[in-house]
């Protein structure tokens, strides 16, 4: 393989995970202690989580594609692989499942704050569900950085 695409991969897996650090555990904790509206701060909060997604998805793809390219059917059996499919499948069960129901949620309490409506248990649960698969994934960053070669 070229060595555009194997710094490439790296440059995906460096973005992709300090992405995720960077905004769950710096932007969006900064954005709720910063800000005095919460549903403006989960807006963009919200916002933020929705492109390092859309990052994620598109960069698992090239980084599975570049590893079966790299290393053919060898690469199935590399833990980076596995990582980057577990990865991407917490990824889009976050965005694609677990957001589109926080927000179905949100909409049901309009015009209240969610948290001030009948529906904040149901909002609190789903929201440590999207919680905890993130902190997954974030955790399965550092095993992908220290597989990244």
């Amino acid at each position: 393989m070229n060595r555009f695409a194997d710094a490439f991969a790296l440059m995906i897996v460096t973005a992709w995970v300090g992405g995720l650090w960077a905004i769950g555990y710096l932007a969006a904790p900064v954005l709720f202690y910063g800000l005095d509206d919460r549903q403006t701060a989960g807006m963009l909060a919200g916002k933020m989580f929705a492109w390092i997604a859309y990052m994620g998805i598109g960069g698992a793809f090239f980084l599975l594609i570049h590893r079966l390219a790299r290393f053919g059917a060898q690469a199935l059996k590399q833990v980076f692989f596995w990582v980057v499919i577990l990865m991407l499948l917490l990824t889009l069960a976050g965005h694609l499942g677990i957001q589109p129901l926080l927000a179905q949620i949100k909409a049901q309490a309009m015009p209240a704050d969610v948290m001030q409506s009948v529906f904040a248990d149901r909002f609190r649960t789903w929201h440590g569900v999207a919680s905890i698969a993130y902190l997954l994934e974030s955790l399965l960053g550092i095993v992908l950085v220290l597989r990244a070669k």
